[in-house]
Order: structure tokens, then C-alpha cells, then sequence
């Protein structure tokens, strides 16, 4: 047999190291895309005289083209047969991602436990992304759900401890970054680190309705291979699940409005895709002030951030039963670097 399947949960060893086929090379083509299908507008990621003012050398790639072409090259292996992407944990962006950069990506299986169906269970995996010049520029943890071939084959559970949070003292500054000399003006608001509150709430005011054609080609961009995004029998309902990547990624271009300088991503410290999103859903964003660091980079503090992505209404996340609301599409707790 010539033709991959995919692997099924029974084909999985804690322990086991996985190098993920197809390195990519990333450049202007995969930033202007990423432009048009989210509304992105990130001074640093869109102008490069803009990055040299805060001591880069060029602009680099956003960085979730950075996870979600990571991400994609780990589908064939881990998710391609998998029912649901369940969330994320110990998540570090360690190095900017520049334009001509190659990726590719490599995974250690670090857990494994069979859902109470029978039919399914849960693989855990740790991924890092690399460049050229064998560079770890992400890391993170990743859970999800995957079909059995079997349901009589019993695989013994392994559990791992994740960090509740990535600690600010781990997370990574880009080389020569120094927000001393930022402009809020060219950036777009005037916000920066010392006016934003632990508790505060944002409401990101503007929405983004979820076409068909622009999540499979989004997906198909990340070269994100998972059947439920395109193949409509793979699911009971015949719809198409979008790639939870491009609700992240909707989500935080749209939290532009209200938090224009978080210019970089740094940490992932949890993740959750609590309900799922089809054609048609439209998108709103609202988040959280968690916590706030220093960073020891001039001018460059640290803000943590909980993003919402909703079908409802702003600061709603949970009914009394403590379970997610059924419009909550994504729950995401991540470090941003802001100018203080």
C-alpha cells in the first residue's frame, strides 16, 4: 500500500520522536496572504522601517504564520485522522521568523488516554518548529482527539503535567528589540502596557463573518492536510470544520481595536477550541488583562491576555454549570509584548 491513511490512536508511543515530512519555505507571498484573509495590521509584521525604529532589522513574519505553518506540517502525523484539536499549553515563540526562512517541525509523544466511547482518544504531543539553521523558533503542547482503528486495542494511559502558565522570566525578547522610541501614532493607539489593568475588559467592538472558500484556502495555506476541513463525510452533520488556527488568528487581528502595540506573541500558556465553528459563524473578539511583567528589553513590558473568540456578547465565557457557552468558540491565554 502506497497511500497513508494516517495513523489512529492505537499507533501512538509515549516517548516516540516524529519528524514531520515537507520543510517550508516562508516568505512576502505567505505575509500578504495572511493580510488578506485575516484583518492583520501589526506595524511591526507590515513595515519595515516601522521594525527598524524599534531596533530590528527588517519585519518579520507574523507570528502565527510562524505556529500555523508549524502547526500544519505536524497534521499529517498527529491530527489528520483526529476528530477535534482540544488545546495548547507551554507554548514559546523563541526566535522571529524572518522572510526566506525554511521551517520544519519535529514531535515527541507525551501522552496518550482513550476517551470513555471507546471510539476515540487523546495524544499529546510536544512540537517544535526549526529553521535553517537548526534554530528552535516555537514550541508548544498540543492535545488532540483521534479516531481508533480498534476499539477492542486498550493503550495504557499516560497523563503529562503541564505548567498552569509559561513564567515571565521564560519568555524570549527578539534580539535588538528596544520600544523606546516607539511611535503610537504610525502604530495606531496610544495604549501602552502602564494603561491597561489586571481584570480589565475589552471589547474588540468589530466582527468578521466566516466564508467557505477563504477557510479552506487558509488552511490549505498552512498546508493543513486534517480531513474534517474539507471533506463534509467525515462528520455526521456534513458541514466542514474550520481550522481552529483561523479562528485564532481572526481573533487576534480583530483585538487590533483596543490593543494595537501588543505587537508580539511570546507565550502560549492554554488554549481551548470550547465549541465549533462552521460557514456562516460570525466572529466577534473580546479579552482579558490576566497579568502584567517587565521585561529586562528596553521600553518592552509584557501583558498576559486571555482572547476570547464568541458568536455573543463581550465577557460572557461560562453558564452556571461552569461549561463553556455554547456561542464561546476559542479560549486562548497568551504573553504579548507591548511598549510600557
Amino acid at each position: 500500500m502506497k497511500t497513508n491513511p494516517g495513523r489512529f490512536f492505537e499507533d501512538y508511543r509515549v516517548g516516540e520522536v516524529i519528524t514531520h515530512a515537507v520543510p517550508r519555505t516562508v516568505g512576502q507571498g505567505e505575509r500578504a496572504l495572511y493580510h488578506a484573509l485575516y484583518p492583520a495590521r501589526g506595524a511591526v509584521h507590515s513595515s519595515d522601517d516601522f521594525a527598524r525604529s524599534v531596533g530590528l532589522a527588517a519585519s518579520p513574519l507574523d507570528d502565527l504564520i510562524a505556529f500555523h505553518t508549524i502547526f500544519g506540517k505536524t497534521v499529517p502525523d498527529i491530527s489528520l485522522n483526529a476528530v477535534a484539536n482540544l488545546g495548547y499549553a507551554e507554548g514559546r515563540w523563541l526566535a522571529p521568523v524572518w522572510p526566506g526562512d525554511t521551517l520544519r517541525s519535529e514531535s515527541t509523544v507525551i501522552g496518550l488516554k482513550e476517551t470513555s466511547s471507546g471510539a476515540t482518544g487523546v495524544v499529546w504531543v510536544r512540537t517544535q518548529g526549526l529553521n535553517q539553521h537548526g534554530t528552535v523558533v516555537l514550541e508548544f503542547v498540543r492535545w488532540v482527539m483521534v479516531k481508533k482503528r480498534r476499539r477492542e486495542v486498550v493503550v495504557e494511559a499516560v497523563v503529562p503535567v503541564l505548567a498552569p502558565a509559561v513564567d515571565p522570566s521564560a519568555l524570549v525578547v527578539p534580539e535588538g528589540l528596544d520600544f523606546t522610541g516607539y511611535d503610537v501614532t504610525l502604530a495606531g493607539e496610544r495604549h501602552r502596557w502602564g494603561d491597561y489593568a489586571v481584570g480589565e475588559v475589552i471589547d474588540h467592538v468589530d466582527a468578521v463573518t466566516v466564508e467557505e472558500a477563504e477557510h479552506m484556502l487558509a488552511t490549505r495555506l498552512w498546508q493543513n492536510t486534517s480531513k474534517v476541513h474539507f471533506d463534509v463525510s467525515q462528520r455526521e452533520d456534513g458541514r466542514r470544520l474550520i481550522y481552529g488556527g483561523h479562528v485564532i488568528s481572526l481573533a487576534r487581528a480583530l483585538s487590533f481595536n483596543g490593543l494595537a502595540n501588543a505587537q508580539f506573541l511570546v507565550g502560549l500558556n492554554a488554549g481551548a477550541h470550547a465549541n465549533p465553528c462552521f460557514a456562516g459563524d460570525t466572529v466577534r473578539a473580546w479579552t482579558e488583562v490576566l497579568d502584567r511583567a517587565e521585561t529586562g528589553a528596553p521600553g518592552v513590558g509584557a501583558l498576559r491576555l486571555r482572547l476570547v473568540a464568541t458568536k455573543g456578547a463581550a465577557g460572557q465565557l461560562r453558564g452556571a454549570d461552569g461549561k463553556y457557552l455554547p456561542e464561546v468558540l476559542l479560549d486562548l491565554d497568551y504573553w504579548a509584548l507591548i511598549p510600557m
